[in-house]
């Protein structure tokens, strides 16, 4: 079996230099990406209108173009240097676009990921904030290889990282993640560097290194693209992981909702076996190191550790007591050292480049750089890997694009479900886990969702309390009964038959919940609250005291009226299901209060705009 790169290479077996000369002996590069569900007549035209303006360049421009495993429904080209990113390209689109990169004068929005059609053009690539190219780290094989295709990820440096650490002594490993200043990025933002040592020091002859892949939060999908783009990251830095705290066996833990990511992982794990570097002498060193796959059922308080642990050992997923905490006693009673996808995806490249490297980017408490999963009331959705230190302004307005339809700001929550949401007046925040915690919120695993003017602030809170109340797994009686009565009291005021003295009493049980709950879903369950009720105060007391939802959203408090906009169209009248609109043809119209059930279809159906639901 081949143990080393350099001989990999020599055997032919590597493409590294074959994928790298197109970025370094070229001015530009095209890389046209399509997927299975990508039509064929369009790849090869497209690919075809490619070649044709590159030839006529005179080879001032490389084109590749590959079939990819990828979920897309229409071919992605990248433009290199810069990495441009655009989709919904057709052939005549060609020349326009290899015309404006080998001129140098930028890209072409009006098909750039991430920006809508039409906003003009760049002066150059590099200006494109969607990308910041130069900062990705995580991210920084997204979409670029085949996942399927292990050749291709030694052809970017994969697994150079685990050969330059089983060079170094386990304690230097160590060292470099603790200097590093890495934190883990699946929510508690512990020292990686420390936990390691942890695990590394612990006294016994079995241990395991797990990752933690059960992506639970609403609207999150950070690890599962990691996964499902370069799950070979993941695999080397558990098995440099492996190495520095002495153990040689590993578990990625991935929920079952993700199929493509565990087929993904399935083939790499199979892929780094047959090259040798998973299994038995690894790079002729003598360690080993193997992995295997779990999958989670679903349930939510799977990521927090010690319920992950019970899962894999095949208990019901419920957190244990702690201590010992699970790099002292762990999986099968010995120690483990878990940590989340993009914690791992972060280990290469520090091995890679440095501690020093690493620790240079992002803030002093907080250092690199952290994947959000932007979605909710936003121009452009999706992920983006930004510096730590990037306020949250930064990446809504000057990134993501701000909120659509004109819409005002009103809210961003961070940290998913166990979030809180804060209002316009902390948008220059810088992003770092000092900066959030202050505020009543945290980073979490990287979930943003962003609410404008439309949203009830007491429905936003009820609803991700809720998903709480379902997840909580019910061992300690803070979290199952306290959430439960914090979510009655929710219902109750959105359904305009709260008292005032439900305000008080929700903060009294937020408090109480947070400091006597087990585990961290249920210590942070009652985040959304508390923060709306810090910044959003008076939309609880319009709820309670005045009867009225300012956004317009709970139906119990809504009463619809027709403005002096309407002109007597009668359109209204005619699809009110109960009878209760009246009024003449071309003069206003009147509700009638007490038949309307506020099903809301005479706003929906208005073409001038005339009802008002507040």
């Amino acid at each position: 079996m081949l143990k080393t790169l350099q001989e990999l290479e020599k055997a032919g077996q590597i493409t590294r230099e074959h994928i790298k000369h197109y970025e370094s002996s070229h001015k530009h590069f095209i890389h046209i990406l399509s997927g299975e569900q990508c039509p064929a007549a369009l790849n090869d035209e497209l690919m075809s209108a490619f070649e044709k303006e590159a030839g006529a360049l005179g080879g001032k421009i490389a084109v590749k173009a590959t079939q990819y495993p990828v979920g897309c429904g229409q071919p992605l080209v990248t433009i290199y240097p810069g990495g441009a990113l655009y989709s919904g390209l057709s052939p005549k689109d060609a020349p326009e676009i290899v015309g404006l990169h080998s001129k140098g004068s930028g890209s072409d929005n009006r098909f750039v990921m991430g920006y809508p059609k039409g906003v003009g053009k760049i002066a150059v690539i590099e200006d494109q904030p969607y990308f910041f190219k130069d900062e990705s780290i995580a991210l920084r094989l997204y979409k670029k290889i085949n996942a399927e295709n292990i050749l291709e990820y030694i052809a970017h440096d994969g697994y150079t990282a685990l050969g330059k650490a089983l060079e170094m002594s386990r304690e230097n490993v160590i060292n470099e993640v603790k200097e590093s200043g890495l934190r883990g990025r699946g929510g508690g933002g512990f020292s990686t560097g420390l936990k390691w040592e942890f695990a590394y020091k612990a006294q016994s002859d079995q241990k395991y290194v797990v990752c933690n892949a059960d992506e639970g939060d609403p609207g999150a999908f950070m690890d599962r693209s990691i996964l499902e783009s370069d799950p070979h990251s993941v695999i080397e830095a558990m098995a440099i992981a492996g190495y520095a705290v002495g153990a040689n066996r590993g578990y990625v833990y991935v929920r079952a909702e993700y199929p493509v990511a565990e087929t993904r992982l399935h083939t790499a794990i199979n892929q780094a076996r047959e090259f040798g570097f998973l299994g038995k002498d690894i790079f002729g060193t003598g360690f080993a190191f193997d992995i295997e796959i779990r999958l989670g059922a679903g349930a939510f308080v799977c990521g927090e550790e010690t319920a992950l642990i019970n899962s894999i050992e095949g208990f019901r997923g419920m957190p244990r007591p702690r201590p010992p905490f699970p790099a002292v006693r762990g999986l099968w009673g010995m120690p483990t050292l878990i940590n989340n996808v993009e914690t791992f995806a972060n280990i290469t490249q520090i091995i890679l480049k440095g501690a020093k490297w690493f620790a240079s980017i992002g803030t002093e408490n907080s250092k690199g750089t952290k994947v959000f999963a932007l979605g909710g009331k936003i121009a452009h959705s999706g992920l983006v890997e930004i510096p730590m230190g990037t306020t949250l302004r930064e990446v809504i307005f000057d990134i993501c694009g701000g909120i659509p339809e004109g819409k005002k700001f009103k809210a961003v929550q961070t940290g998913g479900p166990s979030g809180g949401c804060l209002p316009e007046d902390s948008l220059d925040t810088p992003i770092d886990f000092a900066s959030l915690a202050k505020l009543g919120s945290i980073m979490g695993s990287g979930g943003m969702i962003i609410m404008d003017e439309d949203n009830c602030m007491v429905d936003i809170a009820k609803f991700f309390l809720g998903f709480m109340v379902h997840e909580s797994c019910g061992k300690c009686p803070p979290c199952r009964i306290g959430t439960k009565r914090m979510l009655e009291i929710l219902e109750k005021i959105s359904h305009g038959k709260g008292e005032m003295q439900d305000i008080d009493n929700l903060e009294r049980l937020a408090e109480n919940i947070q400091t006597s709950s087990l585990c961290a879903l249920g210590q942070t369950a009652a985040n959304p609250v508390r923060s709306t009720l810090r910044y959003f105060r008076d939309e609880y007391v319009s709820h309670v005291r005045d009867r009225i939802c300012p956004a317009g959203v709970c139906r119990d408090l809504m009463h619809f009226h027709i403005t002096e906009k309407c002109i007597g169209c009668g359109i209204c009248r005619k699809n009110c299901p109960v009878d209760a609109i009246a009024g003449e043809n071309k003069k206003l119209h009147v509700v009638d209060h007490q038949r309307c059930t506020k099903c809301g279809i005479c706003a929906e159906r208005c073409p001038f705009k005339a009802v008002s639901k507040k």
